[in-house]
């Protein structure tokens, strides 16, 4: 079931080009658990194949997270602040953690939505406090744009490296890389790849963050002579 619907999802990136890769990565970029490595590797390798032009795969891809992640900031923006206000009791969630959220997001919001959209499952969902915390548009955009755009990035890049490396002959066969069941050699090889790709990520993430804690905390020493 799971390697029909990749299939199916990579068909119609083959079929529908850029415009196919801007709306699977608007999906991606929502609260739908759409992986964008099954939209932006194959598109990669397509790439390879010669049937796509890299800048225009990373823009495409780029535009529709920021696409999907503008949903979900408005979605919050309008509703969110509502509902938590009237019914959050409900769920544990207290006015007190919005006003939290403003106001980490007031001193934070960029860093946090520039490493959020390089962290799996966060990226899906760092648009929501964003807009519950109604961070200033063209700054949540700004950034949303560049981790968006380097995490697609990586992705596309890694589908031209495996067309060039292994030399698949059909888009379709970087799907079973994703799929269940037994996985070959090759398939195996892939997947430690993508780990070493997320691992790789993950301490660059880790680096920032460090590095920006020590900033604010450097920042703060120098505000209070």
């Amino acid at each position: 079931m799971v390697n029909t619907i990749i299939h199916y999802i990579l068909n119609i990136i083959e079929q529908s080009g850029y415009l196919g890769i801007f709306f699977f990565m608007a999906i991606e970029s929502s609260i739908l658990p759409l992986p964008s490595e099954i939209v932006m590797i194959p598109a990669g390798y397509l790439v390879w194949q010669g049937k796509m032009n890299m800048s225009l795969v990373i823009l495409a891809g780029t535009l529709g997270s920021l696409a999907g992640a503008l949903c979900n900031y408005f979605l919050a923006y309008k509703i969110g602040r509502i509902f938590i206000v009237k019914y959050g009791k409900y769920f544990f969630i207290r006015e007190k953690s919005l006003i939290a959220t403003e106001t980490f997001f007031d001193k934070h919001g960029e860093i946090s939505t520039f490493i959020g959209r390089l962290i799996p499952v966060v990226r899906h969902y760092i648009s929501l406090p964003a807009g519950l915390a109604r961070m200033n548009l063209w700054k949540f955009s700004l950034f949303t744009i560049i981790g968006a755009g380097l995490w697609v990035s990586i992705l596309s890049v890694f589908g031209w490296w495996l067309g060039d490396s292994i030399g698949y002959t059909n888009v379709n066969e970087i799907a079973e890389s994703f799929g269940g069941g037994e996985k070959d050699s090759t398939q195996e090889f892939i997947k430690w790849q993508m780990r070493n790709i997320l691992l790789i990520v993950l301490s660059i993430v880790a680096a920032i963050t460090i590095l920006y804690v020590a900033w604010q905390y450097k920042k703060k020493a120098i505000s209070k002579r």
